[in-house]
């Protein structure tokens, strides 16, 4: 069964990768999908983002994991449907990310026929968010601890 694990990734960080490798061992293939939101200011280009997520997950070394960038302006629900996704894996941080999640988990659901499988992050990520992270490197903070080693050197040549 082919899994869509989807979000902007920017920039991508080790709870996201938690999430993409515990779900690369429940599906027979899983396609991250970076995607690109007009309404969000970014602090990577859609190509980075999706450069920066290819090269983290060849330093991890996942098998059956693919790489691809989500068109703008495409629903999420029915590019999973293109995809032959069945499932959409999102992870969970906390009880205010399944309030977020679960509507639109119900509207995929009718749009597609697509379910929403959620994987609950391990504890030490859960304080961890790209808002966070991008926050502190613009200040000069070490973000080192929780960002693959791409996306340290990415942040701090920005």
């Amino acid at each position: 069964m082919i899994a869509l694990c989807p979000g902007s990734f920017d920039p991508v960080h080790h709870g996201h990768l938690e999430i993409i490798v515990r779900a690369a061992q429940l599906f027979d293939e899983v396609i991250v999908g970076v995607a690109h939101n007009s309404s969000k200011k970014y602090r990577f280009s859609l190509e980075e983002r999706v450069q920066l997520v290819r090269e983290s997950l060849q330093e991890l070394g996942i098998e059956g994991v693919s790489v691809e960038p989500i068109p703008p302006g495409v629903l999420l629900a029915e590019y999973a449907a293109e995809r032959g996704a069945k499932v959409l894996v999102k992870g969970l941080r906390s009880a205010t990310d399944y309030s977020y999640e679960a509507p639109m988990a119900s509207m995929n659901r009718h749009l597609a026929q697509v379910e929403t499988v959620f994987l609950a992050g391990e504890d030490r990520y859960g304080a961890v968010s790209s808002t966070i992270i991008r926050e502190v490197a613009s200040l000069g903070g070490d973000v080192t601890p929780f960002v693959p080693e791409a996306v340290a050197r990415a942040l701090k040549s920005a």
